[in-house]
């Protein structure tokens, strides 16, 4: 355990690298699917559901709890709560000083915000008098980006993604990796739980956002970098990789999942066109 961990004893058992084979003699040129996708997504079906304000043209992550949907941006220590159903907002609370927030989840009764040098925080009655934070360091450092945060329920850990591999780590810099933070223990292991191989079809793939469908437990990453989806199943095969409209999303930076598998997807402010949110229903 390096230094800047938490200064608590835990213990802390990584899962294997779970590597991604790339089936490139069966990429599809027909439709919006670049692969066969056993978990299908149609984009088509992307409806509207909110213009943001200008408050929000630099947001950078969603999450939905209950009947409310939290967002935050890449430049203020804000959480942006807005009602599900319409987009309409709510409140913005301050929860730390300005910084690069790149992900934001709830996990129950609690809200989780990623920053992009990979610190946590953990916040305890978000928007209520009483809130409190907590702030966790790991050993990620701005060098790898961190763009996505999504909660693995099954085994009970928040997902890190990271848009770039920090040099000199042992890692094969070509990939990108999704690393675990235990929730229980409140430490990030150190070995990958998911290595995207950024093969031919992936060569310029970085995360900017990720989330866990509900029921299926299938992982959904975001690329603004070409603008792609990309579906991984629980083991890490490839389930699908899809190329986002790039007039509707030309910045995706947000993904999250309602609890009856609904998609929501946000994009920046773009083009001189408002930041907005997008949902999708999806079946596992």
């Amino acid at each position: 355990m390096r230094g800047d961990q938490p200064t608590f004893t835990a213990y802390f058992c990584p899962m294997p690298y779970l590597p991604l084979s790339l089936l490139l003699a069966l990429l599809c040129t027909c439709g919006p699917a670049l692969l066969p996708a056993q978990e299908t997504v149609d984009l088509t079906k992307l409806e509207l559901l909110v213009r943001l304000p200008d408050g929000l043209a630099e947001v950078s992550g969603l999450t939905v709890q209950g009947d409310d949907l939290l967002a935050v941006e890449d430049e203020h220590g804000l959480v942006y709560r807005m009602k599900l159903a319409n987009g309409d907002l709510r409140t913005q609370t301050k929860f730390w000083k300005d910084g690069d927030y790149e992900g934001i989840e709830a996990v129950g009764d609690e809200v989780w915000v990623v920053k992009s040098t990979g610190t946590l925080y953990r916040i305890l009655g978000q928007g209520t008098a009483g809130q409190r934070v907590e702030k966790y360091n790991t050993w990620l450092t701005g060098a790898n980006d961190v763009e996505g945060l999504g909660y693995d329920a099954q085994h009970h850990r928040l997902l890190l993604a990271c848009k770039d591999d920090a040099r000199d780590d042992g890692r094969p810099r070509e990939d990108r990796y999704v690393f675990a933070f235990d929730l229980d223990t409140r430490v990030l292991g150190e070995e990958a739980v998911f290595v995207i191989d950024r093969g031919e079809a992936l060569e310029d793939f970085a995360p900017s956002a990720l989330a866990v469908h509900p029921v299926s437990g299938a992982l959904y990453l975001s690329s603004s970098v070409e603008n792609l989806l990309l579906v991984l199943a629980a083991d890490g095969s490839q389930l699908g990789l899809y190329e986002l409209d790039k007039e509707l999303l030309p910045q995706a930076e947000g993904l999250a999942f309602g609890p009856d598998g609904t998609l929501y997807l946000s994009t920046e402010a773009k083009g001189g066109e408002p930041a907005r949110i997008y949902k999708l229903p999806l079946r596992p």
